[in-house]
């Protein structure tokens, strides 16, 4: 699928299926990350989870003052 740019809809990353999704035919709640705003937000869905993680622990590292 691909962003066509018309808008008013929600993509979705689906995790089971490894693949963008719509609102037409996304995945029960449990397999997808999103809504966004658009299909390339949706592809790049599990790299900014794994930045935001990688930020987080190593905010909890500073927190508990461990070296990292």
């Amino acid at each position: 699928m691909s962003d066509d740019g018309r808008g008013g809809g929600h993509y979705y990353w689906c995790t089971r299926h490894h693949r963008v999704e719509t609102d037409a035919d996304v995945c029960p709640a449990k397999h997808v990350l999103g809504p966004y705003a658009s299909a390339a937000d949706a592809e790049n869905a599990l790299q900014q989870v794994r930045e935001r993680n990688d930020a987080w622990e190593a905010e909890d590292a500073r927190w508990a003052g461990e070296d990292r």
